[in-house]
């Protein structure tokens, strides 16, 4: 269907006016018995995943194959503080294979209230692509997040507790990582003392806040393959070291089976609907930086059993959330992708060229508004390297051209002319204002795409050194000449491999917005070397990550948040929520 609308409402407006089928609905059209529902009023409701869903990577994969499941991930050239869409993207490709005939499913990782409440605002999708119901999925939706915030820092309490009482473990009180988390932007709690007052107060050390979506259970709720999984990796999770420099795990503090129990509905997914009334797991939501980026494990597992294309979101670009998805995810899943849908812009790609000033929240300059296919040329080395990367994991890849307003045929042909010349399938798509009807070339470019996988292939082994396989992706996915490693980063490596831990998969932890650690350097950079500072371990969740880069974990709220716009009306229906 085409939505002719002049001007197009708000993504609330087109939200508020929709009118989503009863979930128990589109659960059934899904195959989802209604005994596995546990509602959440009438639109949204947890799903408990079957015995057989949940279960080894290795028996997940064989299903898929027996199958025939096609799993199709939607990534994305590097970022732009304008935004490609991927998300509305993602939407409305699962809109557009229903409506082209095909059964689809759609994953996608829970927001952030953070976000939502700062600079960001929602993160529904987008127009006639998006999920509904908007406003719950951006606010508290079944309370995951409390979940994990509660389990985080039931685990922080435990280890304070620990020291009040003597510290029987001999844990020293300098080593500790473990911060204490908020789903709220709030600088001000980045630096935090705790212990002050008397005696009965606790022992006075230094810490602080994170973001929720940084908790390292968050990413452990998203790669858990079961609940015993879950339980497992919650128990590995290490908070600091011994006066001799021994871990110290939740296991140890006896702390990691409460928080399994606080973790026991939040590992249900949660089920959704687009606008179309396509079924949307949605579930977990870990930080695109630090951690992997991708929602979880158990919502692919449950989607893979109804349906025929399951269809998940990575975070950032590839070399981002599909680096972590291939070479992390997919081996605590078994699931890999057949395709990768890479969304590009015509205003992405002038970006790139480095002609134009780009800043969050600022108009567009003029003349970038302008039919100019030249400067989409000057800006296609990005675009090549990501379709390079996409195509190195052994990932038949898609460019799909989120359509804007003010873009100009000849623009969207140059970029037709440039993902072709690669043998990449493309596609425009409209889906932001026409729905699923405007994502069909997308859903028939895809499909022909998983026709021809190239095979998984991951950045490295598991058996190689950590350091070489830092260089691994450094090299071969950003396309750097190799590491600079700091003396402490060094003994760090050293000190892991020795723990045992030189078997586990890495994250590195930089920018988002350059293929390089520097935030400034566009395009496709050559000849520099990624700066890694620290390693820091993440057992429970069961990787390592190295900062490179300045990261922060705690975001600040700008000078005008969203949240001060967001309110409700007298009917009770949220507003200013976008």
């Amino acid at each position: 269907m085409t939505h002719v609308t002049d001007p197009m409402p708000s993504d609330l407006e087109i939200a508020q006016a929709a009118r989503p089928r009863p979930v128990s609905e589109i659960a059934a059209a899904a195959g989802i018995a209604a005994d596995r529902l546990e509602p959440y009023g009438r639109f949204v409701a947890k799903v408990d995943p079957r015995p057989d869903e949940v279960s080894t990577p290795e028996e997940a994969a064989a299903r898929k194959h027996a199958r025939g499941v096609r799993y199709v991930v939607v990534t994305s050239l590097t970022p732009t503080p304008l935004g490609e869409g991927k998300t509305a993207t993602a939407v409305g490709l699962a809109q557009g294979m229903a409506a082209t005939g095909r059964s689809a499913a759609l994953t996608l990782r829970q927001p952030s209230m953070g976000p939502t409440f700062g600079i960001k605002g929602g993160a529904a999708g987008a127009g006639y692509a998006q999920l509904l119901p908007m406003d719950k999925l951006n606010l508290h939706l079944t309370g995951d997040f409390h979940a994990v915030t509660a389990a985080h820092n039931l685990l922080a309490a435990m280890i304070d507790n620990h020291l009040h009482h003597g510290n029987a473990l001999g844990l020293d009180a300098r080593s500790i990582t473990w911060r204490r988390v908020l789903d709220v932007n709030d600088r001000a709690l980045r630096t935090v003392v705790v212990g002050l007052g008397d005696h009965q107060d606790g022992v006075p050390r230094q810490t602080g806040f994170d973001i929720t979506a940084a908790s390292e259970v968050m990413v452990i709720l998203s790669l858990a393959t079961s609940f015993a999984d879950l339980r497992r990796r919650l128990g590995r999770i290490v908070v600091g070291a011994t006066y001799d420099g021994e871990p110290v795990s939740a296991e140890d503090l006896k702390a990691a089976g409460s928080m399994a129990v606080l973790l026991q509905d939040a590992f249900q997914p949660n089920l959704l609907q687009t606008l179309e009334a396509t079924p949307a797991l949605v579930h977990a939501g870990p930080f695109g930086n630090i951690a992997t980026g991708n929602s979880s494990v158990v919502a692919d597992y449950v989607a893979m059993a109804h349906a025929d294309y399951v269809i998940t979101e990575a975070g950032f670009g590839a070399d981002m959330g599909l680096e972590r998805l291939v070479n992390v995810k997919a081996r605590a899943s078994g699931l890999t992708p057949d395709a990768a849908v890479l969304v590009t812009t015509v205003r992405a790609l002038k970006t790139h060229s480095g002609r134009y000033s780009v800043r969050p929240g600022r108009a567009l300059p003029a003349e970038m508004l302008q039919e100019n296919p030249g400067d989409v040329e000057a800006g296609a080395a990005n675009l090549l390297h990501h379709l390079a990367i996409a195509r190195s994991f052994g990932i038949s890849p898609v460019v799909a051209i989120n359509a804007f307003p003010g873009d100009h045929p000849s623009e969207h042909e140059a970029i037709r002319r440039i993902a072709r010349a690669t043998g990449a399938e493309v596609a425009v798509c409209t889906a932001v204002s026409e729905g699923g009807a405007g994502a069909a070339e997308l859903a028939d470019a895809v499909a022909a795409a998983c026709e021809h996988p190239a095979g998984y292939t991951p950045t490295y082994g598991l058996t190689e050194s950590l350091e070489d396989k830092l260089t691994a992706v450094a090299t071969r996915v950003y396309g750097a000449d190799g590491l600079e490693i700091t003396p402490a980063a060094e003994h760090q490596l050293a000190r892991y491999e020795e723990l045992g831990y030189g078997g586990l998969p890495v994250v590195i932890a930089k920018t988002h917005l350059s293929t390089t650690a520097d935030p400034a350097r566009k395009g496709a950079p050559t000849g520099w070397s990624l700066p890694v500072r620290e390693l820091r371990a993440a057992v429970g969740a069961g990787y390592l990550y190295a900062i490179c880069g300045t990261m922060r974990t705690m975001p600040g709220l700008g000078t005008s948040p969203a949240a001060e716009r967001i309110g409700i009306d007298d009917d009770g229906r949220v507003t200013g929520l976008f």
